[in-house]
């Protein structure tokens, strides 16, 4: 038997946090269910509702269904990077809803870096240590960011653009679009990095801590 004692590592979250949360996920649903009842009056049609009412609910609901099979018992539920994940879904959604993307000019641009920085700063917060030196933040932040914004383009492309009449400006689009997401990304890990010095941040992955038996002290 190890003579370490395991202690799990457990933190209080802002209350505010939580009802955030919980209501971006609640609206989320909302506005999906009434996408895919009225196409017309949600500023999906022709967008990939259908693709967009699957994928964004099992991606915002994907930390509290991973974290109840593997993480409860051994950390608390991290609201802050399940906030930011369900964000970025209903973000989107709600920008289509309110017809931003096409009142605009910039919108579209700014939800690139916006939302492929809070995906990021999520991330971080969830397989990162406070301690982990800038460039190991900046290095796992452009894998995940490059990747995910890879992984975006093509399936808009094959829930929808194939088939739209911009298609034929696609290209352009898509440069800008790679190059904003990856930029929102690499500053929200500087910002990261920057809080986790100053304190003023906590990583909300499982992790234990490994206290020394009693008598011992450590180095």
């Amino acid at each position: 038997m190890s003579s370490d004692a395991v202690t799990v590592v457990r933190y209080d979250t802002p209350g505010l946090v939580r009802t955030l949360d919980v209501t971006a996920k609640a609206l989320l649903v909302l506005l999906l269910g009434l996408a895919l009842a009225h196409p017309e009056a949600s500023g999906l049609e022709g967008k990939g509702a259908a693709a967009r009412a699957v994928g964004y609910p099992l991606l915002a609901f994907a930390i509290p269904a991973v974290w109840w099979w593997n993480w409860r018992e051994r950390a608390s539920f991290p609201w802050l990077a399940d906030l930011l994940v369900t964000l970025t879904c209903f973000s989107d959604t709600l920008g289509n809803r309110m017809d931003l993307y096409d009142r605009i000019v910039w919108f579209d641009d700014w939800m690139h870096f916006l939302n492929l920085g809070l995906l990021t700063v999520a991330l971080l917060l969830l397989t990162m240590h406070r301690s982990a030196s800038l460039g190991a933040v900046l290095e796992r932040a452009l894998a995940f960011a490059g990747t995910a914004a890879i992984a975006w383009e093509l399936a808009e492309y094959a829930a929808f653009l194939s088939r739209h009449s911009e298609r034929q400006h696609a290209y352009a689009d898509t440069l800008g679009d790679l190059f904003l997401g990856v930029l929102g990304a690499l500053v929200a890990a500087v910002v990261v990095h920057r809080a986790w010095a100053a304190g003023h941040l906590r990583s909300t992955a499982p992790q234990l801590e490994h206290r020394p038996p009693a008598g011992v002290r450590g180095a």
